[in-house]
C-alpha cells in the first residue's frame, strides 16, 4: 500500500469515505463518539498528508474525535475492538500506540500540551524536524485553560499549529461571500507574504502613513473572524470548508511553513456522511450500539436510569422552591439538566466547559441566599477541585454537587471512571457526603439537600441503581444510616449508594448457602453513624464494605479511621477499586476483572466464613 502523501486528490476523497464508513460501522456495533468523528475525517486526514506524526507531536483535544487517527496508525484491522476490554481505547493512549502522543479524555488541554512540547523541541534544537499539531473543537474553547496558553504561545511566539474545528457553523452564516474569499486568500501563501511585506514596509515610513496602514490592516482585520487570535499574537488562516480536502492540505502547508504560531480555522459539518446524524444533534455524540439503516438504539434499557431521577427530583424540588438553581458545566443532557434549562431557563444554565466558573459562581448565588444544585460527572468535577475547598467549603457555603456517574463507566476508561470523588472530597472540612441507593432514596436525598446547610456532595451511577432491598426508604437525616436486614452471623455487609444493591444480591446468594448476614446502608459516609456502628460491632465482627469507589480515601479507609478511634474489634475488607487506573471495556466485564462482581464478593466471603 502507497503512502497516503502519495494519494491524489481524488484517491484521498474516496479513501476518506472508506474511513468514514468503517467508523460508521464500527461505532454501530461497538458504540462511541460517532458525530464528531466522521465530522473531522477530511481534517485528519490532511493533518497526516502534511505533517509527519512519526515526528510531530499529534495532539488531539479531548481525543474523542481521533477514530480517524487511529485508522491512519496502525490500527484498522484492530478497530472493530474499539471500547472492548482488551481492545482499543476510544481516546488516545501512548500505551497503544506509538504514534498517540499524549493520554487525553477531558478538554481544552491540547493547546497547554502543544506549547509545552514547543519549548521541549525548542530547547533540544529539533525546530527544523518537529512541529507540534493540535487538533481542538469550538467547544473546548469555552475553557479558560485554552486562554492561559492561548496568552503565553502568544507571547513567546513557538512554532505550533493549532487546526480549529467549528463544528456549529457560527460564523460563515453573518460573513457569507466575504467569507468565502477571505478564506481562500488567507489560505495561501499570497495573504501570509503580503502581511509580512507589510510588516517590514510599516518600518520605513512616515508616521503619517504608518497610521493610515496601520488602520487599514486593523479594519481589515476586524471583518474576519481571526481577530482575538492575531489579537494574541497568533496568526490566523480561514474559515476553510473542512471537508474540502484540497483547501485544508493547502492551508497546512502554509501553516507548517510559517515558523511561528498559526491557528486554523475550519468548518465541519457534525456528522458528515451519515445523514440522520449530520447537524448539531447532541444525541449523536456519543452514542450506545445502534441499527446503521433506521438509527434506532438495539437494545434499549429497562430501568430508569439514576440521572433521569435526579433529573425528576430536582424538577419537582424547582417547581415548589423558586430558590433552587442549578448549573451544568457542557453537559446539560448528560446530567439530566436539560428539562430544567427548558422549563427554567432563568434558573438552571449550561455555562459550558467551564467547572472552574460553574462552582465559583454557584457559590455567590449561595452566598446571595439561593440553593445552588451543581450537575456534574465525578471525573469532571475533580477539575474544579481548587473551587470545591476555596470557595465553597472555607466559606461553608449551601451548595449541592449533584455527582453523576459516580463508580465504573464501562467503556470511556481511565479519564472518565468515577473512583476518586469520595476519596478527594472526603478530606475536605465542612464538605458532607451521601449517596441514595434508589429511585425513592434519590427523591429523599434531593429533598434533603435543600435543607442542608454547608456544602453536599450525592453520587450515584452512570445507568440504573442495582436492584436492592424492600425496605421503603426512610428520610434523611444527617449522618445517619439505615439497617436494611439483621443477620444472625458475625458478617455485616455494608454498602454505599449503589454499593447498597450489590450487598443485597451477596447476601441473597450467601443466604442460599446457609449464611444469614446482616446489611447496612451507609447512606452517610461523611459523617459516619457512629451510634450505629458502634452497636453494630457488638455484634457484627467482619465488616464487608462494597462501594463504588478507590480504595485508598474511600469508604473502607474513613471506616478503618473510626475503628481506630475507638478501638473496635472488628476486622474491616474492602471490595472497592485497587490502587490503578481502571481500563476501558463493558462495566461487568471490568468488575469481573477486579474480582468485585456480587459472585465474586460472595465466594471470598464465604470463603473466610467456612474456614472458620
Amino acid at each position: 500500500m502507497k503512502e497516503l502523501k502519495e494519494y491524489s486528490i481524488e484517491e484521498l476523497e474516496s479513501y476518506c469515505e472508506q474511513i468514514r464508513e468503517k467508523i460508521i460501522q464500527t461505532v454501530s456495533h461497538n458504540g462511541g463518539h460517532l458525530s464528531s468523528n466522521i465530522g473531522a475525517v477530511e481534517l485528519i486526514v490532511a493533518m497526516h498528508y502534511v505533517f509527519d506524526v512519526k515526528k510531530d507531536p499529534f495532539i488531539f483535544d479531548v481525543s474523542h474525535q481521533a477514530y480517524t487517527h487511529k485508522l491512519l496508525t496502525d490500527r484498522w484491522e484492530r478497530f472493530d475492538t474499539l471500547r472492548e476490554l482488551d481492545g482499543i481505547s476510544g481516546y488516545t493512549r501512548p500505551d497503544e500506540s506509538m504514534y498517540d502522543y499524549f493520554v487525553a479524555g477531558h478538554s481544552s488541554t491540547s493547546i497547554s500540551l502543544a506549547v509545552g512540547a514547543a519549548k521541549a523541541i525548542a530547547l533540544k534544537n529539533e525546530q527544523t524536524k518537529r512541529l507540534p499539531v493540535a487538533l481542538i473543537g469550538d467547544g473546548s474553547l469555552s475553557a479558560g485553560m485554552v486562554y492561559e496558553a492561548l496568552n503565553e504561545l502568544g507571547d513567546r511566539r513557538y512554532p505550533v499549529v493549532i487546526i480549529l474545528n467549528d463544528n456549529k457553523m457560527s460564523i460563515s452564516k453573518p460573513i457569507g461571500a466575504i467569507s468565502k474569499f477571505l478564506s481562500s486568500a488567507m489560505a495561501g501563501t499570497f495573504y501570509q507574504k503580503i502581511k509580512k511585506t507589510t510588516e517590514q514596509i510599516l518600518q520605513y515610513l512616515p508616521e503619517s502613513a504608518t497610521y493610515m496602514a496601520k488602520k487599514f490592516e486593523e479594519s481589515f482585520k476586524l471583518i474576519t473572524p481571526g481577530i482575538l487570535f492575531e489579537e494574541l499574537g497568533i496568526d490566523y488562516i480561514g474559515p476553510i470548508d473542512g471537508h474540502d480536502i484540497e483547501s485544508l492540505i493547502r492551508a497546512m502547508q502554509s501553516a507548517r511553513s510559517l515558523k511561528k504560531p498559526v491557528i486554523i480555522h475550519t468548518q465541519t459539518l457534525k456528522g458528515k456522511g451519515y445523514e440522520m446524524a449530520e447537524g448539531y444533534y447532541e444525541k449523536w455524540h456519543g452514542v450506545g450500539p445502534f441499527d446503521v439503516n433506521s438509527g434506532e438504539a438495539l437494545k434499549q434499557g429497562a430501568s430508569k436510569n439514576a440521572t433521569t431521577m435526579y433529573s425528576e427530583a430536582l424538577m419537582a424540588l424547582a417547581k415548589d422552591h423558586n430558590d433552587v438553581v442549578g448549573v451544568t458545566a457542557a453537559m446539560p443532557s448528560g446530567t439530566g439538566l436539560s428539562p430544567l434549562i427548558q422549563a427554567y431557563p432563568e434558573r438552571f444554565w449550561d455555562v459550558a466547559i467551564a467547572e472552574q466558573h460553574a462552582v465559583t459562581s454557584m457559590c455567590a448565588m449561595a452566598k446571595e441566599g439561593f440553593k445552588p444544585y451543581i450537575s456534574i460527572y465525578s471525573t469532571f468535577l475533580q477539575r474544579a477541585y481548587d473551587q470545591v475547598i476555596h470557595d465553597a467549603c472555607i466559606m461553608n457555603l449551601n451548595v449541592v454537587f449533584a455527582i453523576d456517574r459516580a463508580g465504573i463507566v464501562g467503556e470511556d476508561g481511565e479519564t472518565h471512571q468515577g473512583a476518586f470523588d469520595i476519596a478527594y472530597l472526603s478530606a475536605i472540612p465542612n464538605m458532607t457526603l451521601m449517596a441514595p441507593r434508589d429511585e425513592l432514596s434519590m427523591h429523599e436525598a434531593i429533598r434533603y439537600a435543600y435543607t442542608h446547610q454547608g456544602p453536599l456532595a450525592i453520587r450515584y451511577p452512570r445507568g440504573s441503581f442495582l436492584p436492592c432491598s424492600d425496605v421503603p426508604s426512610l428520610p434523611f437525616v444527617c449522618g445517619k444510616a439505615e439497617v436494611l436486614k439483621e443477620g444472625n452471623s458475625t458478617v455485616l455487609l455494608i454498602g454505599y449508594g449503589n454499593g447498597v444493591g450489590k450487598a443485597c444480591a451477596v447476601s441473597q446468594m450467601m443466604q442460599d448457602v446457609g449464611v444469614d448476614v446482616g446489611i447496612v446502608d451507609l447512606r452517610f459516609a461523611k459523617p459516619l453513624d457512629e451510634n450505629l456502628l458502634l452497636e453494630l460491632s457488638k455484634q457484627y465482627t467482619q465488616w464487608y464494605v462494597i462501594s463504588e469507589s478507590a480504595k485508598i480515601g474511600g469508604v473502607a479507609s474513613l471506616l478503618s479511621a473510626f475503628k481506630e478511634k475507638y478501638t473496635l474489634h472488628v476486622k474491616i475488607k474492602s471490595f472497592e477499586y485497587d490502587d490503578m487506573f481502571i481500563r476501558h471495556g463493558a462495566t461487568h466485564l471490568v468488575e469481573e476483572r477486579l474480582g468485585i462482581t456480587a459472585r465474586q464478593i460472595s465466594s471470598s466471603i464465604l470463603k473466610v466464613f467456612l474456614s472458620k
